[in-house]
């Protein structure tokens, strides 16, 4: 049986929750798809322009941010856990204007193990994974911890 349908489900309820925060709302932020253990967002550059017609920093670092937020959320998921994700730290680099609209990818970090992250949460309930982002192949660039907490 293919894992395929359950992942399915679980983008579409996380793309519910972001439409739930008003301003990812606003920022017209879109699940673009998962594969090989990375995540893609969508967002319009109309919906995130600045006074210089590129895309508002703000917008580069959500939208990385919640790249990020969304893996591990959706990583924690699959496995069947029900966690409450948080970015703990991060750090950006913006390298070059964007005037298209926004495409960010988020995978593990280089030397990250989703399989030792998620048997640290199931031990303790609590872990810490770094994630890497970034915009249209490297014009914005983030370094992030997130950390998942078991609900309840």
């Amino acid at each position: 049986m293919s894992d395929t349908p359950d992942r399915d489900a679980l983008l579409q309820r996380l793309q519910a929750t972001l439409d739930a925060m008003p301003p990812v709302a606003a920022m017209g932020i879109r699940i673009a798809g998962y594969a090989d253990g990375t995540l893609r967002l969508r967002a319009p550059l109309a919906a995130n322009v600045n006074d210089k017609g590129n895309a508002f920093g703000g917008s580069l670092a959500s939208v990385m941010t919640l790249a990020g937020w969304t893996l591990v959320s959706l990583r924690l998921a699959l496995a069947g856990h029900d966690a409450e994700v948080y970015v703990a730290d991060s750090s950006i680099r913006y390298r070059s204007p964007v005037y298209a609209d926004l495409d960010a990818s988020a995978c593990a970090a280089l030397a990250q193990d989703w399989d030792g992250f998620l048997a640290l949460f199931d031990k303790r309930g609590r872990a810490r994974i770094s994630v890497c982002a970034q915009i249209d192949g490297g014009a914005a660039e983030l370094e992030g911890r997130f950390v998942a907490l078991a609900r309840g």
